[in-house]
């Protein structure tokens, strides 16, 4: 039977299905989030350790090395690492400081170095000479002491080659300094780029060096400081123990009982055949291998259970026992 609905059912039918979609309570709330894309692909907890354990030998390295090389008392200590974008980084540079870029090859891409301007000064004063305590106005280097100053960079630009050679083994020249307005050209403004902060202490100054690294450069470490991480040494947890014994204990091994390693001529052994008898150096009263996976673990006398073939042991056999080094 077919049921035609007037006009004030049908508008009714409208009037409810409307009421539904407005009320608020028919419906479940939706919870809206901010997302960040800046924070994508951030670094892991086990790679900041990863990249802290090794800049902190880095920086071990630089202060030997211009320690030596300056015969003062020179100290440089990581202070962090961090993940930012270039146009990040650059925003933190102050209008006067000692910027420079490094080749690097064979990935044939460019990272940077930037030193405080103030931390050059002494570097520079005691590499002529001076105490490097002398106070000095701020100022833009001159052309000779650009290439002192050089010459340092290029220690820790060995050193740093030094230090990822055993991961990574990467070539980094030195290019240039550069002025202000070639900074914001050196690396693409957006890309996310490995920026390592250093303090360096010398005599009564104190001051910062800083490496950055494109994503090409500093992805290729990570992958290798991955795979490195991932075969380091963990102690295992209790849990984990636990299961390993368990299947252990289920595990099953080859056991069978032969004597000890016995040299014989070769003459005694060429004419062997069946039925005779061959004569070896041992007592009858000594007591034989019991083996555990073919290696001897302990020593056994073999013996008769009503009709099984069985082994009394003796006891355990010294892993550092002349009579199983043969057979180690």
């Amino acid at each position: 039977m077919t049921k035609n609905l007037g006009q004030e059912e049908i508008d009714a039918l409208f009037s409810k299905a409307q009421a539904s979609r407005n009320d608020p309570g028919s419906a479940p709330a939706r919870k809206v989030v901010r997302c960040d894309l800046g924070l994508t692909n951030q670094l892991g907890e086990d790679q900041i350790v990863a990249l802290t354990k090794l800049h902190e030998t880095f920086a071990r390295r630089v202060s030997n090395s211009l320690a030596a090389h300056l015969r003062v008392a020179f100290e440089m200590s990581l202070v962090s690492v961090e993940q930012l974008t270039y146009r990040e980084f650059i925003g933190r540079l102050p209008d006067l400081t000692y910027f420079a870029t490094l080749h690097v090859m064979p990935i044939d891409a460019r990272a940077a170095i930037q030193l405080d301007i103030a931390m050059a000064y002494p570097i520079i004063d005691i590499f002529l000479g001076g105490s490097g305590a002398d106070t000095i106005d701020s100022r833009d280097l001159t052309e000779i002491e650009e290439q002192i100053l050089e010459t340092v960079v290029r220690l820790i630009i060995q050193d740093l080659h030094g230090t990822w050679a055993p991961l990574l083994d990467l070539e980094f020249q030195f290019e240039q300094r550069h002025g202000n307005i070639q900074v914001q050209s050196t690396i693409l403004l957006e890309e996310k780029t490995l920026c390592l902060s250093f303090e360096m202490r010398l005599a009564e100054v104190t001051g910062s060096l800083a490496l950055v690294f494109p994503a090409v450069v500093s992805n290729a470490l990570l992958r290798k400081l991955s795979v490195q991480w991932s075969y380091s040494e963990r102690i295992p947890s209790r849990e984990s123990r636990r299961h390993v014994r368990t299947s252990l204990l289920d595990s099953r091994f080859v056991t069978d009982l032969s004597l000890p390693n016995t040299p014989l001529a070769f003459r005694r052994l060429i004419n062997l055949e069946p039925g005779q008898v061959l004569m070896l150096p041992k007592s009858a009263q000594e007591p034989i291998h019991f083996n555990v996976a073919g290696k001897p673990m302990f020593l056994a006398y073999p013996v008769r259970q009503g009709t099984r073939r069985s082994a009394r042991i003796e006891k355990r056999v010294s892993i550092l026992s002349p009579n199983t080094k043969d057979q180690g």
